[in-house]
């Protein structure tokens, strides 16, 4: 298995769709105003946290039960920036779609902006076969509040692509995340 360049993820996105939509170089500038950055770098790709964000509350004393999850654990908020409380923790969705190959599994990191500021992004890996809108789980680990700035760069994604196809992709075993196009939250 090895890493692949910026090369390889040019070649696959404009030949396969692997990301939509897609940009072949850092986007660092909007408007005329800096940004968080975005787009291909030298072995991955900075993806986008759209404005659809859910964060989590008390107000109704749930409890977080990834075997029975109760949707009233969390707040939906649609802005252009977030605000996530102290200590505490958001879902939010890319605004890009992936086709993962079927050699290629993927590990995605925080952008080291965020992550300065005690802000940590985790998202699972995508699986060989794959496809659909990456759930982000952000978690601010400051005793502050802390923006999150919709349509700007949050993590990347670095690829793996392995020397044959593994037996059994996503796709083949119908995973229950495969082709998400909203916010999904934990099913079993």
């Amino acid at each position: 298995m090895s890493i692949c360049s910026d090369k390889w993820i040019l070649e696959k996105c404009r030949k396969e769709k692997m990301i939509e939509p897609f940009f072949e170089e850092q986007v660092r500038v909007e408007n005329g105003e800096k940004i968080i950055s975005y787009g291909v770098s030298s072995y991955g790709y900075d993806i986008r946290v759209s404005n659809k964000f859910q964060i989590f509350t008390n107000v109704y004393g749930s409890i977080v039960d990834p075997k029975s999850f109760d949707k009233q654990s969390l707040v939906n908020v649609e802005e252009d920036v977030c605000l996530i409380p102290p200590n505490s923790f958001a879902l939010a969705i890319t605004m890009e779609y992936f086709r993962i190959p079927d050699n290629v599994l993927t590990v995605c990191v925080g952008k080291s902006t965020y992550a300065r500021c005690g802000i940590i992004v985790n998202v699972t890996p995508f699986e060989p076969g794959w496809e659909g809108y990456a759930i982000l789980e952000i978690s601010n680990t400051t005793p502050l509040p802390a923006k999150i700035y919709a349509g700007e760069g949050i993590a990347q994604v670095l690829f793996f692509e392995g020397k044959e196809r593994c037996l059994r992709t996503y796709a083949d075993k119908q995973g229950k995340y495969q082709r998400q196009m909203a916010m999904t939250l934990p099913m079993l």
